[in-house]
């Protein structure tokens, strides 16, 4: 018989906006699917997600539009709907929570569960077949000794599958993959171990903790030897976060010379920001604004408010003070305002 123990599921909901979108759209089922912008491939904008037949033809996140729509030019390009990926990653985890274990929520279409149990396959199983119930909506199911497992072994499990990865299977799984299939390690800090020889995640784990402290840094340079031994002691937090700030941004679909236009986005911009923190019924304490040029160059600028404002007038013309410290002599390609709020009042 099996021990009853501890473990750490990552449930990650499978190609989720696109999926969303298709329950809407029953005709789309098996076409590729492109959501992102405002739906139109012949504006700027990028690809918020892409269905498994758009990922096919090499379309991802991230990808602008018109160069989705020259890898997959018979995709269907739908606009971005949050209040309705809102609605539904929300039934979602309102599921997960049924089971009456911790989760904790790390977006729209995932989270980590803490589950005492003897079968962590099938407790997996029967999450996946409530959230399907519930929402229509396939997932995928990592099950680990920990967080950083649970939420690569869930990779091995997709779409609609359960995988286990475990201390045990650690390097049998992985030890021969390269460094960024780890959570945590991107292509640029893989560039860096590549540097130092390292390309596995065996190497890796390896190497001496002295070395990697040297070249990257006495905090992160062990952080990565543990990730590439499987490490990971963070625990499963159910604890809601709350935001820091919210923002908006908007990306002109021509380059913008005429600065009082810009000017104008920006005041629509802190508008929709404070309605964002007006429902969270915490003030705003600081103004951000960000400005791309063309072609693509970010500048950011922020300021401290002389005192914690909910008060449209008073962050818009925070924005708007903030934008005369910008070039006005160069064209816009993209303006963004944000606002960071108070801390939250500590619970009694």
């Amino acid at each position: 018989m099996s021990e009853v123990r501890r473990w750490v599921l990552h449930v990650d909901l499978d190609q989720f906006i696109a999926a969303v979108e298709v329950l809407r759209r029953p005709e789309l089922a098996g076409l590729p699917v492109v959501v992102g912008g405002r739906g139109d491939p012949t504006e700027r904008g990028v690809v918020s997600t892409a269905s498994y037949e758009a990922r096919a033809f090499g379309v991802g996140s991230g990808m602008p539009l018109r160069t989705a729509a020259r890898k997959c030019p018979d995709a269907v390009f739908l606009p971005v709907d949050k209040p309705a990926y809102d609605a539904a990653s929300a039934q979602v985890m309102d599921t997960l929570r049924s089971f009456d274990v911790p989760v904790e929520v790390l977006g729209w279409d995932e989270a980590f569960l803490a589950v005492s149990t003897d079968d962590p396959e099938a407790f997996a199983a029967d999450l996946r077949a409530a959230v399907l119930e519930s929402t229509r909506l396939h997932c995928s199911v990592g099950i680990g000794d920990n967080k950083l497992q649970a939420k690569i072994a869930t990779d091995f499990g997709k779409p609609r599958g359960v995988h286990r990865l475990t201390s045990r299977t650690w390097f049998e799984q992985l030890g021969d993959r390269p460094t960024d299939a780890l959570w945590g390690i991107g292509r640029k800090t893989a560039a860096k171990l590549a540097e130092l020889d390292i390309h596995t995640v065996s190497e890796l784990a390896g190497t001496d903790a002295r070395l990697l402290a040297d070249r990257l840094g006495p905090t992160m340079g062990p952080w990565y030897r543990r990730l590439g031994r499987g490490v990971d002691s963070s625990p499963v937090d159910a604890t809601p976060y709350p935001a820091r700030g919210h923002g908006r941004e908007t990306t002109f679909q021509h380059d913008q010379t005429d600065w009082t236009l810009v000017a104008d986005a920006v005041r629509q911009l802190a508008g929709q920001v404070t309605a964002d923190i007006g429902e969270e019924a915490r003030p705003a304490v600081r103004v951000g604004i960000k400005l791309r040029y063309a072609p693509f160059e970010t500048r950011t600028r922020s300021l401290t408010l002389p005192i914690p404002t909910s008060e449209v007038a008073d962050i818009t013309a925070a924005a708007l003070e903030l934008l005369t410290r910008f070039d006005q002599t160069r064209a816009v390609r993209l303006v963004g305002v944000r606002a960071e709020m108070a801390e939250p009042s500590p619970q009694r």
